[in-house]
């Protein structure tokens, strides 16, 4: 295969949204346990919940910080590192304070993560399969919900003790993924940029392009020259101003789409729609391989129809599932819900979901990457913790059918955001993207 070593090296790194994905969705599956073995108020309940989340915040606000400064790769390591203790000491826990340390830091992991790994990805890919590498990311977090789901449902009989094992699995991946990242080489950019390791950073580039590799390595130079000759610009800065701007917009539009609500909380929105636990629990793992199943026609189709087109024809479909929903709840007929959440599934994965993460890896120069990537990152995850922490609060005092209807009008200021203000990105190298989004 064209490439075969950078797919190796993208599908390693990729591991790192596998544990992503993993950690995301499993306590969807542990949630009731923990709340009934602690006692815990719906408060306290929905802090347990998001406090991985509170860490994927705090990671991806920080996690553009080693990047830059240790380098893609040792990052990773790091991350790895910080999935393994965290699935260990969640899974072996016994008192709720020692619990939220441990999925605080399993949030830490996520949040770098999902700067470290499209940022890696996006810097060693050509130009013309960069959407396919870096969607390998979301592919792989999706890969890692499905499997969360799968491991739940079949875990759940296992007694008392069954949400430790649900916990605990994710060892296995975390050891694989922290041997695996040995093998992978520093990014070519990072070398080039922060280091200035020319003849390395060549030897990359012929790995991972022989016949453009010089012109390719030219481009990163005149960047870099281009950047040291001018005062510094921060990424909070007018010269910046157009990728934050994306970025942030975009890392919200994600979130207010609901999709975490539901991915967390899928069992539990099942049950309040008349279906028994093993029925929610299934059913919930039907989400999984509904997101699993579009997230890989997504990333087939990303390079070729472009960024905006599957932007544009999820955003409708997310308005009308949502609505959809949204009235099953005013109406309490409920008979349609599962079909409508599993093709609202269908169009994140294919839309927002593919998009995200392919997209702010592509929109920052080469000297801000990494703490672009944290901004859009940071700001996805924060809205991330919002949805997750006031979801069964506000489900329970509004009901569903108001919850759903925030979410279908959210889609719609999305739809109007693509339409007007989102730019194509596809089978543009990073350096010349840099000159269509940089005021100079």
């Amino acid at each position: 295969m064209k490439n075969s070593k950078v797919l190796v090296w993208s599908i390693v790194v990729a591991l790192g949204g596998f544990l992503f994905g993993f950690d995301t969705a499993v306590i969807s599956g542990a949630e009731k346990a923990i709340q009934i073995l602690w006692k815990l108020t719906a408060v306290q309940h929905g802090f347990t919940v998001s406090i991985a989340l509170i860490g994927t915040v705090i990671g991806a606000m920080l996690g553009g910080i080693p990047a830059d400064r240790l380098g893609r790769k040792k990052t990773l390591f790091w991350i790895a590192v910080l999935y393994l203790v965290s699935s260990l000491g969640s899974a072996l826990s016994n008192d709720w304070y020692l619990f939220l340390l441990f999925r605080f830091l399993g949030g830490l992991g996520v949040g770098a993560s999902s700067v470290a790994a499209p940022l890696y990805i996006s810097e060693i890919s050509p130009a013309k399969s960069r959407g396919k590498m870096v969607g390998l990311f979301q592919f792989n977090v999706v890969f890692g919900i499905l499997i969360a789901y799968f491991s739940n449902y079949f875990m759940q009989d296992l007694g008392e003790h069954a949400w430790r094992w649900m916990l605990g699995i994710q060892a296995v991946p975390s050891i694989i993924f922290l041997l695996a990242i040995l093998y992978v080489p520093e990014s070519p950019r990072w070398l080039v940029m922060k280091k200035g390791k020319l003849d390395e950073a060549r030897r990359i580039l012929g790995l991972i392009d022989p016949k453009n590799s010089e012109e390719t390595l030219s481009d990163i130079l005149k960047s870099t020259n281009d950047r040291q000759s001018q005062p510094k610009a921060k990424l909070f800065s007018a010269t910046y101003k157009t990728p934050a701007g994306l970025a942030v917009m975009f890392a919200i539009f994600n979130q207010v789409s609901g999709i975490n609500a539901i991915i967390y909380y899928s069992p539990r929105i099942f049950e309040m729609t008349g279906l028994g636990t093993k029925s929610a629990f299934l059913s919930s793992a039907g989400i999984g391989l509904v997101n699993f199943a579009f997230t890989l026609l997504a990333i087939n189709f990303i390079d070729r129809f472009g960024r905006r087109t599957l932007m544009l024809i999820g955003s409708v479909g997310l308005i009308v599932t949502l609505s959809l929903v949204a009235r099953a709840f005013f109406i309490e007929d409920f008979s349609g819900v599962p079909i409508f959440l599993f093709v609202y599934i269908a169009f994140f994965a294919f839309s927002q979901g593919a998009v995200i993460w392919v997209f702010i890896s592509e929109i920052f120069p080469n000297e801000v990457r990494a703490n672009g990537q944290a901004l859009g990152s940071f700001t996805h995850w924060f809205m991330a913790a919002v949805v997750a922490f006031s979801f069964p609060i506000i489900s329970e005092y509004l009901g569903g059918g108001i919850t759903f209807s925030f979410f279908a009008v959210m889609m719609v200021f999305q739809l109007i955001f693509v339409w007007r203000v989102m730019p194509e990105t596809k089978g543009t190298s990073l350096e010349r993207l840099e000159k269509t989004m940089v005021l100079h």
